[in-house]
Order: structure tokens, then sequence, then C-alpha cells
């Protein structure tokens, strides 16, 4: 591509019947970018910057033609740097432009990095490239990013009126490279990048590739773009060969991956159409899954036990969506019709003509019997019946039934509605059908399905739950759970198991863990601190308790703050005091032997 796309670009330059050039993709989409597979396998003779600086700069972007670029579906990663060296851009409103390359332990590595902060700003460029954020065609427009948003079917015929007008000196000829009028002061952007930095690390202290990112930009604040392209070149190559990156970009494939499953996805079914899903139970998880259902703009209806119960799983939801507004990623007017997909009930009256039912009780085995044989009864005979199960075998669940075809696990993680992870469980006896189907609504709220066998814990919470066994056994040594967390979180973790337990809720924890010692009684360790925290009537977020100044508190709390630091050491002296009493040995674990011991029960 890129050979072809320089022999075809230069003899346009060469030709005397051609005044200006426009550049866009076929079948709707201008470029996603360079192929992943060929990075770091450039031929070793090739000489840096070759194509990002001689060619794109020298040839494109210093041409005595100018070039407009003419986006519909993606421009992402080179194709965006791609249409940031043409000298204006017209974008069809959908169109998503962005420079996703950190997310694969690079930074941009043709130009991004100095043209994107000329023609958005530094700030929005910062949040654009360190947090891999890809904007829509408008908000493009609205930042400078692209000159003109027209529909697709006058994006060709725009774009080559704009290109003429260009030639004919109507129109600036601009340079991306070379402007400043939206960077601020050197002063002001030393602020930008300092803050940056604190960002990145905060965000993830051991990853070198947003640091590297936040550099190169900074060389060419401080000593002009043209000196900065080098660096890029250079630090790219670098990082390409990073084991980082490496990881990463294995990671991306695997995810890819997951919704290709041998004897299921290559029959050739289709996914039937899921429009309207049923939510039995309104809890922290299910009015998390509800929502995810309802941010893709699928009818749901939210059942419970009670109006008490009902009225706060729909308060739930509400306060979901609201974050969305408060962050300003949804209007006050999206809010009100995305809410207006969601009803409640007490009955399943409203299930009859539901295509999915999701069911997010908590984990009693009788009860999820009793409402599958609900289900049944009330649902049409081609509804997909799904648990949110974490550990309970699904051929139990649905012992009771006749459809054991149609039942499937549906495991979410804590938040829903933000956690990407979506488990699809099934049986010898879960129909292909369903597992299509559950891999089509998984690609239709955003989740990265895995489709797995029926057991306790399945793949994750099996993988998880001797990390935290681990960290109760560390308890009883001696190391306080703050300790445990802070060491988690220093190595890279986004938070630490006790923080974790207390996000889910400690209750479920509880329950989870019955599971387990029950399938696996040899491989379990039972830790003092669980009793413990069950006579305290400690069971995580959802447990609001007023011991302090009236406010509430929790199992752990790790966030910043005096008030939380004072509560927290509070809550350590009441759970030191009673495991003294029970101590193993006292630990003098250091952080890195305490990283390690948890590090080789998940290896």
């Amino acid at each position: 591509v890129i050979a072809s796309l320089q022999r075809n670009y230069e003899e346009a330059l060469r030709r005397n019947d051609v005044k200006a050039i426009v550049l866009t993709g076929a079948k709707g989409r201008f470029s996603g970018g360079f192929d992943i597979n060929g990075f770091g396998n450039k031929p070793k003779n090739e000489k840096p910057g070759s194509f990002s600086i001689d060619f794109l700069t020298g040839v494109v972007e210093d041409a005595q033609k100018p070039s407009v670029a003419a986006i519909d579906g993606v421009a992402l990663g080179g194709g965006l740097e791609l249409a940031m060296v043409c000298h204006a851009r017209v974008s069809t409103p959908s169109a998503q432009l962005g420079l996703p390359e950190l997310q694969l332990g690079i930074i941009p590595g043709m130009g991004g990095t100095q043209r994107l902060p000329r023609l958005v700003g530094l700030k929005k460029a910062l949040e654009m490239m360190l947090m891999s954020k890809s904007i829509k065609g408008v908000e493009a427009h609205k930042f400078g990013l692209v000159d003109a948003i027209v529909s697709a079917d006058k994006l060709i015929s725009t774009a080559c009126s704009c290109a003429l007008e260009i030639h004919e000196h109507k129109r600036p000829w601009l340079k991306s490279l070379l402007r400043t009028d939206r960077l601020t002061d050197i002063v002001e952007a030393k602020k930008i990048l300092k803050f940056a930095r604190v960002q990145a690390l905060k965000q993830a202290a051991n990853l070198q590739h947003p640091l590297v990112c936040i550099d190169v930009i900074e060389e060419g604040i401080l000593f002009g773009p043209r000196a900065a392209l080098m660096k890029e070149v250079l630090s790219g190559k670098m990082l390409e060969q990073s084991q980082t990156s490496k990881s990463l970009r294995h990671f991306f494939f695997a995810q890819r991956a997951t919704s290709k499953i041998p004897n299921i996805t290559n029959l050739g079914l289709t996914p039937r159409r899921i429009l309207k899903a049923a939510n039995v139970g309104g809890g922290l998880m299910g009015s998390g899954i509800a929502t995810a259902f309802i941010l893709s703009d699928i009818v749901v209806v939210l059942k419970e036990v009670n109006e008490k119960f009902l009225n706060t799983g729909i308060n739930r939801i509400k306060a979901n969506l609201q974050s969305f507004v408060k962050k300003g990623r949804m209007t006050q007017e999206d809010y009100e019709k995305k809410l207006s997909l969601l009803s409640g009930v007490l009955d399943y009256e409203q299930f009859r003509d539901a295509d999915v039912v999701i069911e997010a009780v908590i984990e009693d085995l009788l009860l999820k019997q009793k409402i599958f044989s609900d289900l049944e009864r009330s649902c049409h005979s081609n509804c997909i019946f799904a648990t949110n199960t974490s550990t309970i075998d699904l051929r139990l669940i649905g012992q009771q039934t006749a459809c054991q075809d149609r039942i499937v696990g549906a495991h979410f993680f804590s938040p829903a509605h933000v956690m990407p992870l979506l488990e699809i469980v099934r049986t010898q006896q879960t129909s292909s059908q369903v597992i299509v189907d559950l891999l089509d609504v998984a690609k239709k709220i955003r989740k990265t399905p895995i489709v797995v066998g029926s057991c306790t814990g399945f793949a994750v919470n099996r993988m998880f739950f001797p990390y935290g066994q681990a960290a109760g056994l560390l308890v009883d040594y001696g190391l306080d759970i703050y300790h445990i967390d802070h060491v988690i979180a220093n190595f890279g973790m986004p938070t630490g198991p006790f923080r974790l337990a207390d996000l889910v809720g400690f209750g479920v924890a509880v329950a989870t863990g019955k599971q387990y010692y029950k399938s696996y009684p040899e491989r379990c360790y039972k830790s003092r601190l669980t009793e413990i925290m069950l006579e305290e009537n400690r069971t995580g977020i959802e447990n609001i308790l007023h011991l302090m100044f009236g406010i509430s508190w929790l199992f752990s709390l790790w966030t910043p703050g005096q008030v939380n630091l004072l509560i927290g050491d509070f809550i350590f002296i009441m759970i030191s005091d009673k495991l003294l009493q029970i101590l193993i040995s006292k630990s003098m674990l250091r952080n890195q032997e305490t990283w390690q011991v948890l590090h080789k029960i998940l290896s």
C-alpha cells in the first residue's frame, strides 16, 4: 500500500494536467492505519524516516500541488497521520478520527505527535494520544482537525472543490507542521506537559511509552517540529521492540480472536435480532447490565421483588447514565431518550416479547432454579435465558426446565456497564445459535466476549481466586490490607484485591468462596479475615454504616483525602486488634516479596 501510494502520488505531481490531489479510501473507509503485523519487521537497510519525513513531509506536505483528504468511515493511526499531512481535510459527520497507537505500546510514527497538537491544540492532542481516544467528524471540525463536514454523497465533490480553491489561492494553503496558531506559549505548554506526565505516572507508573510520547511532543514545542520528527521515528522504532509493545500487540489480536469459535461461528448461522432485553434483579450488577443494554439503545425491562428494590435499581441505572452526562459524554436530551428505554416491573407480564433475559440475583441455586422455571412459562419459545452467575454450574441452574438448549451464562464484571469483558458460558446442551446470538449481543453492547465451558469459576474467576486466597494468607501472616493493595497498585494492577472486593461487594466474594470450597476443598485456604469481616457486618461498598462522624465507611479505601485516610486507619485498627489473636506470625515482608507471593500464585 505504501509503495503504491508513493508511486501514484509522485506520478500525479509530475503530470501537467493534475492541478490538485484528493486522497480518499475505498468502500466508505479512509484508512484504519497500517498493518500491525508489520511492526518491528521493517527492512534493516531502510533509512529511518524515509517514509514519514522524506515522503510525507518532503514530498506531500511540501509539494507544489495541494492535497485534500476526503474522510469517511475511519481515519485512525497512520490513516489520520496521512490525512494531517494534507493541506485540508473534509469529513463526514460520523467519521472516526484518532491516534490509538499507545494502546499497542508505541507512539504515532508518521508525524502525528507534531501535527495533531498544531491542529487541535496541546491539551486535546494529549488527550487523544495518551487515552487513545478517537473523535467523530463533528467534534473533529469543532477542534479544527477537519475543515468541513459534509454528507457522504457530497464528500468527494466537496474535497475536489476545496483542493481547487487552494490551488487558485481562494483558500489558505496551510502546512499542518508549520502551524502555531493553536499552540499555547512555552510556559503554559510546559505546565500542560508536566501535568500530563503526572497523570501518566498515576495511571500506569511502569509503562514507558506514554512518557516517551510526551517527551517527543515537548521536543517539537521547544526545538521545532522538524527536529522532533526524527526523535519520533527513532523513539517509535525503539518502542516497537519493547516487551510491552509485543505483549499489547498479542493482546490486540487475542481480543479479536475471541469471537471466532470453532464449530460455532463457522457454521453459517445468522445472529437473531435482539430488540428487547429483560433483567431479573436490580442490584449493583443487575443495574449495571441494564445500563449496558440501554447505552446500546436496546429496550430493557427490569424486574424486582418489591417496589423498594425496584426503585433502588432504577435509581442506580439513572445514576449510571447521569455519570455520562456529568463527564460530558452524553447530553441531557440523550439521557432522557436512553432512560425512556427502561421500564420497571414486579412480575413477568412484560417478559413475553423479550428476546433475551439475564438473571442477576444472589448466588442461590434454589432461587435461580425457581426463576428459570418461571421464565420458561412466561417467555416465548425462542427467548434466550442467560444467568450472570459467577460460579454455579449452569446444568444445575437449568435442571428443572425443558429448555436447556436456550440456557447460557452471561457473566459480566463489575461495574457491568464499564468493564469490557463478558464470559459467555455454555454447556453441552447450549445450542450453537444461542452462542452466535450472544456473541452478536456482546458486539452490540461493546464487550469483549470469551466463550468458556461450565465449571466452578469458569475461566476468569477460577484464575483469579488463588490471587485473593494468597492475599488473605498474607493478612494472616501480619501484613495489613492497605500495604498489600498499595504494593499491587504500584506494580501496575488497576486496584488491589481488597479494594476490588469492596467494589464488587464482600457478600459476593463470600458467596463465591463457598462454591470454591465446595468444588476444590483441597486447593482452598480459609483466611481468618473473612470471619472478621462477617462478624463486623462489613459487606463492601453497598454496606452503609455510620460509625464515625456519620460518615459511610468501606472495607478498604485507597482514595486520596484526609477523611479517607482517617477512616482507613480506623478500620485497620479494628481488624488488627482481632487479627493479633490469631496471626500465624508477624510478617516483615518487603514490597517486592509481597508482590512475588501474589504473582507466584497466578503464574
